[in-house]
């Protein structure tokens, strides 16, 4: 049965707006709730980043699990992997995060943990929504839930992420600069790596609920780039509004991504006689990253995007590392989800490991040239059922041939299309990336008056 409300990230959309409204969050939390007490009494977690309409989503989601019946915990603004950490470490029914991650502040949305601190599963998400069409009903008052304030839940997760790292073992004499994004990073991100011991200089770490991720963060890492080199820093790290993803910078400016974080993290691994064996990545990862694992006799696999898909993969074949070229890395050996905070942490091991600085690390990786163009459409267009789309872009896959190859999904998280093409050259991947743009631009247009043409039609 498919999904009507959740994507592959819960529930996300512009604030205010159907479906991420009061009313119906309101409705969310009591759905989720009515689930969850069925499963057994427990607590569930509330924790959000630091977005201004987090507020209005905690009060509403508070208010419909007490009318279930379930009490909870509110956490204020956390990571979204120290809401998965504490579910599970807490012993709690579930856990609830509101946040847009990367997200501008007008966005927010709602997505859970289970118990054992992973997203839930379909079958939960599709009992919940079946809920959610059912009318609201209010358990008996003297079986209300009851909220409470989690004030050490910050402390908690720090000592948690300082846990990842050999007792013994200290960032000195490394010089950080850290941008949170004005998200939910803000206070514990600066704390772990100050008490490991590394000089730190914060930047974006003042939100004010309306600049998370406002031209700063993983999404927009130019003013990090600045500053490390402003600083003569060794090492930049930039998060996403609610710190499940990361992307870093070396001491000459240049970017790290996730592809790069992977590769550094999978040497540090096989260095600890770990057996690797495989590392996941998307369908987006970069050829160099495969290329790059062979020489070291370990193997990529590809998911689908999305960290749940990733996960999943890993789970299945029983590995311990994985993600996505963006930034979203999980570390099972570490942790339970994508987590930017260790993710960083488990690089900058590696480079006092081996004495080496950021930029020789990332240098075993060569990337395939990719392009990547993310083209607006409507809700209701479904690229990949529509064949005039599909028999032009073959073609043009067929012209790559061995040279090269094309991916094309629909966001989860936004109404765009994202055409990716990786190949020998630079030039190769822009002329086709341009070429299947102007395909799907056409054909819109041409459903578009289609469309009118009915209309019109119909009216007549």
């Amino acid at each position: 049965m498919e999904r009507k409300y959740f994507g592959t990230d819960g529930i996300r959309g512009k604030a205010g707006e159907w479906p991420i409204h009061a009313e119906f969050v309101l409705k969310l939390g009591w759905a989720a709730g009515r689930v969850f007490a069925k499963q057994g009494s427990g607590t569930v977690l509330i924790g959000k980043d630091t977005r201004i309409s987090g507020y209005m989503f905690e009060s509403v989601l508070q208010a419909g699990l007490s009318a279930a019946g379930v009490n909870c915990r509110l956490l204020g603004p956390v990571p979204t992997p120290a809401i998965a950490y504490l579910t599970r470490t807490v012993r709690a029914k579930a856990g609830i995060v509101i946040s847009a991650s990367h997200n501008p502040f007008y966005d927010n949305g709602i997505k859970f943990f289970s118990e054992t601190g992973k997203k839930l599963s379909d079958q939960i998400e599709l009992d919940i929504e079946r809920y959610i069409e059912r009318p609201m009903l209010t358990v008996d008052s003297s079986i209300l839930g009851k909220s409470v304030r989690f004030y050490d839940a910050g402390s908690r997760y720090i000592e948690f992420c300082k846990s990842t790292i050999p007792m013994g073992m200290d960032f000195k004499g490394i010089k950080i600069v850290i941008d949170c994004a004005h998200g939910a990073s803000y206070f514990v991100a600066p704390c772990v790596f100050e008490e490991l011991g590394a000089e730190v200089i914060v930047i974006n770490n003042k939100p004010d609920g309306l600049n998370i991720n406002l031209e700063c963060g993983s999404i927009h890492p130019k003013m990090l780039q600045m500053e490390v080199l402003d600083q003569n820093a060794d090492v930049g790290i930039a998060f996403d509004g609610d710190a499940d993803r990361v992307i870093m910078v070396d001491h000459k400016g240049e970017l790290v991504d996730g592809d790069e974080i992977l590769f550094i993290i999978a040497l540090s691994r096989l260095s600890q006689n770990v057996d690797l064996k495989a590392v996941v990545g998307t369908i987006m990862t970069n050829a160099g990253l495969e290329t790059a694992l062979k020489n070291y006799g370990v193997s990529l696999m590809r998911a689908s995007v999305g960290d749940r898909y990733v996960l999943e993969k890993m789970e299945k074949y029983n590995l311990l590392l994985g993600g996505e070229t963006s930034g979203h890395v999980i570390c099972l050996d570490r942790t339970i989800t994508g987590d930017g905070i260790i993710t960083a942490l488990q690089v900058i091991r590696q480079l006092v490991d081996t004495n080496r600085t950021l930029h020789e690390s990332k240098k075993g990786v060569v990337k395939r040239p990719q392009i990547l163009i993310n083209l607006p459409i409507t809700k209701e267009f479904n690229i990949s059922q529509d064949q005039a789309i599909s028999k032009e872009i073959s073609g043009i896959r067929a012209k790559l041939a061995d040279k090269g190859r094309v991916v094309l999904r629909l966001s989860g998280t936004e109404p765009v299309v994202r055409i990716m093409v990786e190949a020998n050259e630079t030039n190769l991947a822009g002329e086709c990336a341009e070429e299947i743009s102007s395909i799907i631009q056409k054909r819109l247009k041409l459903i578009d008056r289609e469309n009118a043409d009915k209309m019109l039609e119909y009216e007549n």
